[in-house]
């Protein structure tokens, strides 16, 4: 999903499958946690370590060179909070509470993350400032000699 050479060309669909992934990743890693510890807030926690995992990787990247902005940060934490409030104010109903926390992440998120998106430096640019690698030759693929004598 932080990807930018594929976002470049991709970017629509690059966004879609970027919310729908993290908005799983999210719902899903959470609301097991919720259910099986029953502790509300446990949302926000994963969504923070999340947030931070993250912010490890895009420092690594960057320590070998990539942009900056060659790693996307989702804003998990904002979506993780409304799941955990739909978790509290559902505590007897568990299924509302996947249902309802499920709908509210996956109509939230993927709006902080256009706003996210928005705000990263121009992805033709970067495309630009680091091509794509070539393959080396012993890839380089031999055109068939058809009808050649």
């Amino acid at each position: 999903a932080g990807d930018y050479i594929f976002y470049t060309d991709w970017a629509w669909t690059s966004f879609v499958v970027f919310s729908i992934s993290q908005s799983t990743m999210l719902v899903v890693g959470a609301i097991y946690y919720m259910l099986f510890t029953g502790v509300p807030g446990t949302a926000t926690y994963y969504a923070t370590i999340m947030t931070i995992y993250t912010w490890v990787a895009k420092g690594a990247w960057f320590a070998l060179g990539y942009p900056y902005d060659f790693v996307v940060v989702p804003v998990w934490i904002p979506s993780a909070m409304l799941l955990d409030l739909a978790y509290w104010a559902t505590r007897r109903n568990k299924h509302a509470a996947i249902l309802i926390g499920g709908v509210l992440v996956g109509m939230s998120l993927p709006l902080f993350n256009m706003i996210n998106l928005l705000l990263v430096a121009d992805p033709l640019e970067m495309a630009f400032k680091y091509p794509r690698p070539t393959l080396p030759p012993y890839m380089t693929p031999i055109e068939p000699q058809v009808g050649k004598f």
